[in-house]
């Protein structure tokens, strides 16, 4: 039996060594769902936890998701989609165009103008929003007589909704009967139109999604802070820092972790904040506060016909660019040692 298996496993042996290999293969073949089961078995209670958020987001995110990359790709508007009228049911006539609809975008000038005035928005109330959340987080995180007061006051904004944040604001900036223009008036000021004139309308916008913007930023930052040891300013105050030296050389490395994920979350918001221009102006006046979300509400609920289709391929450009800057910033971060 020993020169029979030294024969078996030596290659110049007269034995061939094939079906030994066969053998380990088909071992290999039949460990494989053994694996899965187990994994299954032993981890069965996670899956069935998972199981009903991943169906959740795939009938919610995932259908509408291809169902408007698909219409992006054709030419359906509301004229030629399925439908009913009254007893008579009429078929859909659109017709596959492939990427006509955004090789016709960016030829459109309207799209460069609500891109760059989107952009503009965009920037404007995350850094200003950030840079209050952050001077407030570091205020509110010493021990000041209040603090516990000073905190839900700031956190007020949100906790009520934004339709009705947004409602309160637009009273506010009313041109006849507004607050803001009856303290003006009772200063001999002439009444402001807030929001009836191009420049003013778009920095009324951007102070409102500030006021809305500011408590997320408030309570990130100032969890962040306090998750900085204090040790750390203890021995830099034993060293003779300053304050600012402290804040550039603690604080802000502190916080860089928190400070790249709520960039990046209130950009997205920000970028696709409909209820602060379509309530407050519905892109007015004329279409000067009009961004990219809002546009494409238009095409397919407003204009006539509705554009379907256009209004699609809207959405997927604005997807498209949000993972464009999503995939920039991470990568941007993994050159500062940030780990995502």
């Amino acid at each position: 039996m020993t020169v029979d298996a030294r024969q078996s496993a030596d290659p110049a042996g007269g034995m061939d060594s094939t079906p030994g290999r066969a053998v380990k293969a088909d071992t290999t073949r039949t460990r494989t769902p053994g694996r899965i089961r187990r994994a299954l078995a032993t981890h069965w209670y996670a899956w069935a936890m998972v199981a009903p958020v991943v169906i959740v987001i795939g009938v919610i995110i995932g259908y509408p998701l291809g169902r408007g990359i698909y219409l992006s790709l054709t030419n359906a508007d509301e004229a030629n989609v399925e439908r009913n009228i009254g007893v008579n049911h009429i078929p859909a006539t659109y017709d596959f165009v492939g990427l006509d609809n955004f090789t016709a975008i960016l030829k459109d000038e309207v799209f460069w103008d609500r891109l760059g005035w989107t952009v503009t928005w965009t920037v404007s109330c995350v850094a200003v929003s950030f840079a209050l959340g952050l001077g407030l987080a570091v205020l509110l995180n010493r021990q000041i007589k209040g603090r516990a007061i000073y905190r839900s006051l700031l956190i007020l904004p949100w906790a009520v909704p934004a339709f009705v944040s947004v409602f309160a604001w637009r009273l506010l900036f009313n041109e006849k009967n507004g607050i803001l223009n009856k303290i003006l008036d009772g200063g001999g000021i002439d009444a402001v139109p807030w929001l009836n004139d191009p420049t003013l309308a778009k920095f009324s916008v951007i102070a409102v999604n500030i006021w809305l913007g500011v408590p997320f930023m408030l309570v990130a930052l100032l969890g962040g802070l306090q998750s900085i040891p204090g040790e750390l300013y203890e021995a830099a105050e034993m060293d003779g820092a300053s304050p600012w030296q402290r804040f550039r050389h603690i604080t802000l490395p502190g916080l860089r972790s928190v400070s790249s994920t709520v960039i990046l979350l209130s950009t997205i918001w920000t970028f696709n904040m409909f209820p602060v221009i379509f309530l407050l102006t519905r892109g007015g006046p004329g279409d000067s506060t009009e961004i990219l979300v809002t546009y494409a509400y238009r095409l397919s609920f407003v204009n006539s016909p509705r554009d379907f289709a256009g209004a699609s391929a809207w959405g997927v450009m604005i997807l498209l660019i949000l993972l464009a800057f999503a995939t920039v910033y991470r990568r941007s971060l993994r050159k500062q040692g940030e780990v995502w």
